[in-house]
């Protein structure tokens, strides 16, 4: 399952906290040339390299060249039940590690570095890990492991086959000898003071409620590494949240960042691909025949300002755009794809540009939405809601349908009476907010809330 050249876009944005959270427009300091390795980020399980289009706008706001960067798409990114067993729409780690050693080889020569940096969150540690023990470690000068589960989600006799099992072949064999790290690359990894669902001591997290993991919080560690504790964050932010980018940078260039607050630009290019869940599975395959329309929309009321400021079809390679858009305008994504809900999806503003503004249709219509009028999601891809950790408002309420405790929820529904079909609905998250409309259900149509932090 070799990456595609289509598939390994060049990092950019996506979007950002209220405009007067940004800093001030200014031309970001130009890092020292050899300060800074190009980096290659890596997503996690079922994810997409659009995840750090925050974390790429933080490197460009410290002076990172955009082409110096790069995140990859993992074609399947969902790890098969058991490695070594073909299963529909899923890679083995095998699939992820040629995938990952072709991207580097991309990076290096559209670079002309010698060796990059390697960044990943959760599975992507894996396939990073992998693919410097049996693929070329010699290419990485850094590898940054971000809530990886090094020694599994759990640890047992059952499943061994499974990539996370800690007592499986693939993990054991990475963590064999007396260092479990590969000499000549540096290694940092990163996780939480006890508030990542994956690292946790009983299994309810993972189906199996009141039997030990045999996994404790300090799971992610390596021997050998660099091993920071970022505090109450959880499985996501560890890799996405700006205390996380803070470690990052600063490990891989050897000093703190100028800025932590993201640098807008003047003109703002978004593009990015149409991607699909055939059979309810999460892939990163392009979706031909999409229609894409933007809307700038009322920060207020989440009303239409004006007619479609962009609209594309997807051709086979599934790419949409490139938009222009004001980096002070709050936006409506209009996804209309081939057997899908329409998926009505509002966005803050975006500040800079991005070629990895990825759009994938919400789930289906369910049992439990029969009867609705309207349906609105808010969602939180960066990272999930932590109750009472964080402020989580959506329509002025606090979700019941998001649990306390360590966060494992990232998506939140509510269903409206057809009766108020057509009606603002704000979602707030800490400092951001995004007010959505009710789009009536009996279109198949569903509207989302989709949050940068």
């Amino acid at each position: 399952m070799a990456l595609s050249r289509r598939s390994f876009f060049q990092g950019a944005g996506a979007l950002t906290l209220l405009a007067g959270r940004l800093a001030a427009p200014a031309l970001a300091q130009s890092a020292p040339a050899g300060d800074i390795p190009p980096i290659l980020f890596v997503h996690g399980n079922g994810d997409h390299a659009a995840l750090w289009m925050t974390t790429l706008w933080r490197m460009e706001s410290n002076g990172v060249p955009r082409e110096r960067m790069a995140a990859i798409n993992f074609t399947d990114p969902l790890a098969r039940a058991d490695d070594k067993v073909e299963q529909a729409g899923r890679s083995s780690t095998e699939d992820q590690r040629r995938a990952l050693a072709e991207a580097i080889s991309e990076l290096k020569q559209s670079s002309g570095a010698a060796r990059i940096a390697l960044v990943g969150n959760s599975r992507g540690g894996n396939a990073i890990r992998n693919t410097i023990k049996n693929g070329g470690g010699g290419d990485i000068s850094h590898a940054v492991l971000c809530g990886t589960p090094n020694h599994g989600v759990y640890a047992s006799d059952d499943g061994l086959g499974n990539e996370f099992n800690g007592r499986g072949p693939f993990l054991r064999s990475l963590n064999d000898g007396d260092s479990e790290v590969t000499a000549g690359t540096a290694f940092l990894t990163l996780r939480s003071d006890g508030l990542d669902k994956y690292a946790q001591p009983d299994g309810r997290f993972i189906g199996k409620p009141g039997t030990p993991t045999n996994v404790t919080t300090e799971g992610p560690a390596l021997k050998g590494a660099t091993n920071l504790v970022l505090g109450a964050v959880d499985h996501r932010e560890t890799a996405y949240h700006p205390r996380a980018f803070r470690e990052i940078y600063k490990f891989i260039a050897g000093h703190e960042p100028s800025r932590i607050e993201i640098v807008p630009e003047t003109a703002v290019r978004l593009s990015g691909l149409v991607t699909g869940m055939p059979g309810g599975v999460p892939t990163n395959r392009p979706v031909p025949g999409a229609t894409v329309d933007i809307y700038r929309v009322s920060a207020e009321t989440g009303e239409r300002v004006s007619g479609p400021l962009h609209s594309s079809q997807t051709g086979a390679d599934g790419r949409w755009g490139p938009a222009q858009v004001d980096p002070t305008w709050p936006l409506e994504f209009v996804l209309t794809s081939p057997g899908a809900v329409t998926t009505h999806i509002y966005r803050s503003p975006f500040p800079r540009s991005s070629e990895i503004v990825h759009l994938r249709a919400a789930r289906p219509m369910l049992p439990a939405d029969a009867g609705a009028g309207a349906i609105v999601l808010m969602s939180r891809p960066r990272g999930y809601f932590g109750l009472p950790r964080d402020i989580v408002l959506f329509d002025g309420k606090e979700p019941s349908d998001v649990k306390s405790g360590v966060p494992t929820d990232a998506v939140t529904t509510l269903r409206f009476a057809a009766t108020e079909v057509g009606r603002p609905v704000a979602a707030i998250f800490n400092g951001e907010r995004i007010v959505t409309r009710a789009w009536p259900a009996s279109e198949n149509r569903i509207a989302v809330a989709e949050l940068t932090y």
